[in-house]
């Protein structure tokens, strides 16, 4: 990993790129992050099976494997029965060998957490998102301390800490720019901030960018797939899986969403339209609506989004005529955008998630088959399934840590096509 406290990025630049070779260490570094990633996805392969289904020749297969069982990456699991009588002895990835910690900071919810090697969560926390950014990131920093503290490894094992926050960020410089709904938040250095402060590698991206990282190393997609991910916070974000691969834009910006128009006589928008995602389907643009039409009340000194939310859809549940059209049509634009969006990159799969997703999910996928119904009249082509999150409503925060575990262990051919620079990180 990167002695400067942060993961090196590929090399930008305006020249035309002239393809290169690559070197030996190269090449075997990005061997065996497909040797590691056969195995994740199979859970479980023989060393034959794995020649097959890399194209590596037996006695590379045979050398990385022992090597990664020499860094304690694998485990030797069962004998199988192979062909002609022979018992073929089935690999695994070694769970706790690694773990990767991360933070979502949402304008109303701080999640913390860690994931082992294979992305399962070990610990999560949550907090209300302070104000003070320098609060915030110190608050992050001891939460995540504690953490490996608490796990008894003395940080051995610890590959790193990723950061989701809402858009814009500026992931080369590692700062946080100047989100709509942090206003205190402009230009913080938070990527640095927590690498001096943990000691640890650390890297930033955007929440949304972060969710689709997730669900493609969670093994929600199938390799080559193109899929959207919807992520229901604050505000609504949009992630883009395209034939396999998280799409970052070139600023690390894709997947704004909050401009697209879903209801037409919907509230007016800062930018000059009506009825964009921001003001007429977000999470807190519902909680708004619902306070000027008198659903809820004023707000109260210890009210947050989250629990006026949830007021808002219990007075929905309990059948309060009001408060159901308000999260009807907010269910019925977030819909339509998931699906408007999907067509616009032509994906087979909608996956929406985070925090708000178990609230609003009922009236989300009630509100799908009628926007499903004109999407496909746009676009008849392929049928688009919708569906909600395998990773739970820690979407954001799994998705930071997963960063780290991608950024680590996912075979990246580009490079070696292009002769970009090799990122740091592979060990701890």
């Amino acid at each position: 990993m990167s002695t400067a406290g942060r993961f090196e990025e590929d090399e930008m630049t305006d020249d035309v790129a002239v393809p290169r070779g690559t070197n030996a260490t190269q090449l075997g570094n990005f061997n065996e992050t497909v040797i590691l990633h056969a195995i994740r996805r199979a859970d479980g392969v023989s060393r034959v099976e794995l020649g097959k289904a890399t194209g590596l020749s037996p006695q590379t297969v045979t050398n990385i494997c022992r090597r990664l069982l020499d860094e304690g990456l694998l485990v030797e699991g069962e004998k199988t029965t192979g062909g002609l009588g022979k018992r073929r002895t089935q690999l695994h990835i070694d769970a706790s060998a690694r773990t990767a910690l991360g933070a979502h900071i949402d304008p109303a919810l701080t999640t913390v957490t860690t994931l082992d090697l294979v992305g399962k969560p070990i610990d999560v926390e949550r907090f209300p998102t302070p104000d003070d950014p320098e609060k915030a990131v110190a608050k992050i920093a001891r939460v995540l301390k504690r953490l490996i503290a608490e796990s008894g490894t003395d940080g051995v094992g610890v590959l790193g800490v990723g950061v989701g926050a809402p858009g814009p960020v500026d992931v080369a410089r590692g700062v946080i720019c100047d989100p709509p709904h942090l206003p205190n938040w402009r230009d913080v250095p938070v990527r640095d901030e927590l690498a001096a402060q943990t000691g640890l590698p650390t890297v930033l991206e955007k929440d949304t960018i972060a969710a689709a990282v997730a669900e493609t190393w969670a093994g929600t997609f199938t390799d080559g797939c193109s899929a959207i991910v919807l992520y229901l916070g604050t505000g609504i974000g949009a992630g883009l899986v395209i034939d396999g691969e998280v799409v970052r834009g070139t600023t690390h910006s894709a997947g704004e969403a909050g401009h697209l128009v879903v209801d037409p006589d919907g509230p007016p928008c800062a930018c000059g339209l009506r009825g964009c995602i921001n003001v007429a389907a977000s999470p807190r643009a519902l909680v708004e609506i619902a306070t000027h039409k008198g659903v809820l009340p004023a707000p109260g000194p210890d009210d947050n989004l989250d629990s006026r939310l949830g007021m808002l859809y219990d007075l929905a549940d309990a059948g309060e005529p009001a408060a159901r059209e308000i999260v009807r049509r907010g269910a019925a634009g977030v819909a339509r955008a998931a699906l408007t969006i999907g067509n616009l990159v032509d994906v087979s799969r909608v996956v929406l998630g985070g925090p708000y997703w178990p609230r609003m999910s009922a009236y989300i996928l009630d509100a799908a088959p009628t926007a499903l119904e004109a999407a496909t009249a746009a676009s008849p082509l392929h049928p688009v399934a919708l569906g909600g999150t395998k990773v739970g409503e820690n979407l954001g925060a799994i998705g930071a840590a997963s960063l780290v575990l991608d950024h680590a262990y996912t075979p990246r051919p580009t490079r070696l096509v292009l002769g970009r620079p090799e990122r740091t990180g592979r060990s701890a």
